[in-house]
């Protein structure tokens, strides 16, 4: 977990149920292919993730607007990262032994 905060801001690692819980409820619609799923959480997960950034950042500056972007993106793809993982360890421990 210590190695998951160095990566991921601890405010942004309830992103990554909340992500699993997206990606269930897209699932379950089947009105989404499977392959797109993970893209679409991505998007979500940036989504997400440039919200936190906008209410906690003072941007003034160009480079301050730069910073910001780089976060979100990098952020929200780590927590929907997170989220994949943790589908696919659900699913291997589902798996017919």
């Amino acid at each position: 977990m210590d190695q998951v905060k160095e990566f991921i801001k601890p405010e942004l690692i309830i992103l990554i149920p909340v992500i699993y819980f997206i990606g269930v409820g897209m699932k379950n619609t089947k009105k989404i292919k499977d392959e797109y799923i993970p893209v679409l959480l991505g998007v979500c997960g940036v989504f997400l993730a440039s919200l936190w950034v906008i209410a906690t950042c003072n941007v003034i500056t160009y480079r301050d607007i730069i910073m910001a972007l780089f976060t979100a993106i990098t952020q929200g793809i780590l927590v929907c990262a997170g989220s994949v993982y943790i589908n696919q360890v659900i699913k291997q421990a589902n798996k017919d032994k």
